[in-house]
C-alpha cells in the first residue's frame, strides 16, 4: 500500500512539472511531397504574362525528382530554431497514421520537444504537394478541419511563435493571447491565409500584443488595406503603419529586394539578400523567421537578426525542401562573420 501511495505521488508530481523552453511554435506540422520538373519538360508550360502554370491534361508526366519530407510552418520554424541551439517545443495537431510518425521522428531527430503535439485519430496527416518548376514553387495545400484543443498548462517559454492554423484557429489564438498576457511571454506573429482572410479585425487582439510581426510585402499591404482601406506601396510607410496597429517590431520581407524592419524606437533597418543558386523557395520565410528569432533570443542586435534570417533563407532555397538547408549554429556564426 505504501509503495502504491509513493508511486501515485511521483506520478502526480510528474504531471505538475513545468516544461520550460526558449521558444514554443504554434501552427501546422504536415508532410510535403515535392515534384521537381526539368525546364524542357514538354508537358508543362509557364505563361509568365498570365502568371499561370499549364500542365497537359490526362497525360503521364515524367518527374525529374520526387521527395517526401516533413514540413508545415510551425514544424519548419521549430526545427530551424533547434538547429540554432534554441530550446524549442512545437504545438500542432497531427493524425495517428504512419505519416504522423514520420513527423514525430523528424522533429525528435532535430531535438524539438513534441510533448505538446496532439494526435487525433479522427483525421489523417495533412499534406502539401509542391510542384517545383523554373526555380519557383506551386503549392497544393490541404487544410483539414482540426479542433486544436491545445493546453498551455505547465508550460513556460521566453517566446511564442504563432503562425497559420486551419479553419478552427480562433480558439487557439485566443488561448495563446491569454497565455502571453498572463505570463508576459514575448509574442512573434506570422499570419497565414485564414487569418489574413479575416482581415485586421480578425487578428486585432493578436497584433496589439505582438512583439515581432513577420509578413511579406503583399501580406503587409493586405493587413493595412483591411484596416482603413489605405493602399501603400512604400516599404517604410508600410512598416510605420503596421507598427501603429500594435507590433513593437515589424519585419517585412520583399523577395529579391531584401528585408526591412522597424524597431521600438522607430529606427529603420534594411538587409540585402544573399545571392544563391535557387533550387526551390518553399520554407524560405520560415527559415528567415527562425534565423531572426534565434538571434533575438541570443540578445543580438536587430541588424544581426536580419542577417541571420537572410542567411538561413538563402541556404534553404539552395536545396529542395523546407528544412534540408537550414543552418546549424556553427554554420550560421561562420557565415555571418
Amino acid at each position: 500500500m505504501k509503495v502504491k501511495l509513493i508511486a501515485n505521488k511521483v506520478c502526480f508530481l510528474y504531471d505538475r512539472v513545468m516544461l520550460s523552453f526558449d521558444a514554443l511554435c504554434i501552427g501546422s506540422a504536415k508532410i510535403d511531397i515535392f515534384l521537381s520538373f526539368l525546364e524542357e519538360n514538354p508537358y508543362i508550360h509557364l505563361n509568365k504574362d498570365a502568371h499561370e502554370l499549364n500542365i497537359a491534361y490526362g497525360q503521364k508526366i515524367p518527374v525529374d525528382m520526387c521527395s517526401l519530407q516533413v514540413g508545415g510552418n510551425a514544424c519548419n520554424v521549430s526545427v530551424g530554431l533547434a538547429k540554432l541551439k534554441i530550446k524549442t517545443a512545437i504545438m500542432a495537431e497531427i493524425g495517428k497514421d504512419e505519416f504522423s510518425q514520420k513527423i514525430i521522428n523528424g522533429l525528435k531527430s532535430e531535438n524539438v520537444n513534441t510533448d505538446s503535439l496532439l494526435q487525433n485519430s479522427n483525421n489523417p496527416s495533412s499534406f502539401s504537394v509542391i510542384l517545383s518548376f523554373q526555380k519557383e514553387r506551386t503549392i497544393f495545400g490541404q487544410h483539414l478541419k482540426r479542433e486544436h484543443n491545445f493546453s498551455f498548462e505547465n508550460l513556460s517559454a521566453k517566446l511564442i511563435y504563432l503562425t497559420s492554423l486551419g479553419p478552427e484557429w480562433k480558439n487557439t489564438y485566443q488561448k495563446a493571447l491569454e497565455f502571453v498576457k498572463k505570463t508576459n511571454t514575448l509574442l512573434a506573429f506570422n499570419p497565414g491565409t485564414p487569418q489574413l482572410k479575416d482581415g485586421y479585425e480578425g487578428i486585432r487582439g493578436i497584433l496589439e500584443t505582438t512583439n515581432i510581426l513577420f509578413v511579406n510585402k503583399d501580406e503587409a499591404q493586405e493587413i493595412v488595406e483591411s484596416y482603413d482601406g489605405t493602399k501603400i506601396d512604400n516599404i517604410k510607410e508600410l512598416l510605420k503603419k503596421l507598427q501603429t496597429l500594435g507590433p513593437k517590431i515589424v519585419v517585412i520581407t520583399d523577395g529579391e529586394n531584401g528585408s526591412f524592419a522597424i524597431n521600438e524606437k522607430g529606427e529603420f533597418f534594411t538587409q540585402d539578400i544573399v545571392k544563391t543558386t535557387i533550387v526551390e523557395k518553399t520554407g524560405a520565410g520560415d527559415a528567415y523567421a527562425s534565423g531572426f528569432l534565434a538571434a533575438m533570443l541570443s540578445n543580438l542586435p536587430i541588424q544581426t537578426a536580419m542577417k541571420w534570417g537572410t542567411l538561413n533563407a538563402s541556404a534553404t532555397m539552395a536545396i529542395l525542401g523546407a528544412q534540408n538547408g537550414l543552418l546549424s549554429r556553427k554554420e550560421m556564426e561562420e557565415k555571418s562573420l
